[in-house]
């Protein structure tokens, strides 16, 4: 063979691997994942809300699957996040059992140590999500609230993300964009910036324009929407007085304003993806980070709100769409849980799951493969000040226990009892003792690794 040939011939080869390999990649499924925050779980039209008109995310769940079972992994949304992140118990991390006060406050013992060191936040080298993506062709970008430490190393970028923008704390005014610590929170990357509009609005913005930026590859796209979650104001609220004093003020219209402006930007991100002919290899995922607001928020028949471990606390919406994969109109009973979203997410990208293991399951393989349902064991621990809330479920029994100065505990079946209103603890004190030594052993195995 001619030199010329050889050169040819290894010209050939090099563009058939690149063509092979860029139809590999965009082959993937992309993922869009929408979490929204402080949702109960009857805050939509197809969850039951009497008010509220969500005509999008209702489609979505008449496309795809609605799942009647899903947990938030905390009562609180750093927690969660953290868990789905790190795809392990959050309780792992350190520090990150409750929400990240504002201002970069610490709100129990471990949290206001690691405030005091100024290690207050999930450190890059815990997290699964984005990190594992890259090495499987995936860009990946978040945008709206963090919530998962203010400091410079814990910005998203730091994480991986190829993509940030949104504020680092729990909550802002949804039109000035700013804490009630006035700290400035909002940021494009690593700087700081500002912007014109209403919040959520402006998540979606951002996330459509990844979209249209990326569009020709695989990416994994974090909305993280700060509505339904105080401030309590609505698209049309710009000249509504809004302040410390009225910061976490329910009103009821108000909140269906904003649950059905939701609706409509979530409807602005399909349309994106239609445009664009990517919704047949793209999976979407709506979900809560937490239980609803009491006061605000509508729980459907559960009892209790966010901060909990009861029902109305951790049990929340999940509806999922994938075009070709998941049957259209389907309801799930299984029982699951927001790190499970995690570990699903990386099997669908082919990527490396890291060595030291996650704790979840692969959800989305339990839906396209038409998969029995079946009995999980899960367990909650939420800490704030001296006040502890705990749970464990086992099958269809469920122990919760306070702990805040004294000791309160309870235990339901929840086949019989979704309200929670029959505590069973004075009738049945050995599956009490047995629930309490499951959840003492869990404790136990997920210890600080910090």
């Amino acid at each position: 063979m001619s030199k010329m040939n050889r050169i040819s011939w290894v010209l050939f080869l090099a563009c058939f691997l690149w063509a092979e390999s860029y139809a590999k990649d965009t082959h993937k499924p992309n993922v869009v994942f929408i979490l929204v925050d402080d949702m109960g779980y009857g805050d939509l039209g197809c969850y039951g809300h009497p008010r509220a008109k969500t005509p999008v995310i209702d489609r979505l769940a008449k496309e795809g699957v609605r799942f009647t079972q899903h947990y938030a992994n905390g009562p609180e949304c750093s927690p969660t996040r953290t868990a789905f992140l790190t795809g392990r118990y959050q309780q792992r991390a350190g520090g990150l059992e409750c929400a990240i006060g504002t201002g970069n406050v610490g709100r129990y013992d471990d949290a206001i140590r690691l405030a005091g060191q100024r290690q207050l936040g999930l450190p890059a080298k815990q997290v699964v999500l984005p990190s594992a993506l890259k090495p499987a062709g995936y860009v990946s970008g978040v945008f709206g609230k963090w919530h998962l430490g203010y400091e410079p190393q814990f910005n998203p970028v730091e994480h991986g993300w190829d993509d940030f923008f949104g504020y680092m704390g729990g909550n802002v005014h949804y039109f000035n964009h700013r804490e009630t610590s006035e700290l400035h929170v909002l940021y494009r990357g690593r700087l700081p910036v500002h912007a014109e509009g209403y919040m959520t609005h402006l998540i979606t913005d951002s996330s459509i324009n990844f979209i249209e930026r990326h569009k020709d590859k695989p990416f994994f796209l974090y909305v993280s929407h700060e509505c339904p979650h105080f401030p309590f104001q609505g698209p049309k609220d710009v000249k509504k007085e809004v302040n410390k004093t009225n910061w976490m003020k329910p009103d009821a219209d108000t909140y269906v304003a904003m649950l059905e402006d939701l609706d409509s930007e979530v409807g602005r991100l399909l349309a994106a993806l239609d445009k664009h002919k990517l919704a047949d290899n793209t999976l979407v995922i709506f979900v809560s980070d937490n239980g609803g607001f009491a006061g605000a928020a509508n729980m459907g028949p559960l009892n209790g709100a966010k901060s909990t471990t009861l029902e109305g606390g951790i049990r929340v919406p999940l509806i999922m769409r994938w075009p070709g994969q998941i049957r259209p109109g389907t309801t799930s009973h299984q029982v699951c849980v927001t790190f499970d979203l995690t570990r699903s997410i990386l099997n669908l990208a082919q990527a490396k799951v890291p060595a030291k293991g996650l704790d979840g399951l692969d959800i989305v393989n339990h839906i396209t493969a038409r998969k029995p349902d079946f009995a999980r064991t899960l367990f909650w621990r939420g800490k704030r000040g001296e006040r502890i809330w705990s749970a464990v479920r086992e099958g269809d029994l469920k122990y919760v226990r306070k702990v805040e100065g004294q000791t309160q505990e309870w235990l339901f079946d929840l086949s019989k009892d979704l309200a929670e209103k029959n505590d069973l603890s004075s009738a049945q004190p050995k599956q009490v003792a047995r629930m309490k030594k499951l959840l003492f052993n869990w404790e136990k195995e997920v210890k600080p690794i910090r």
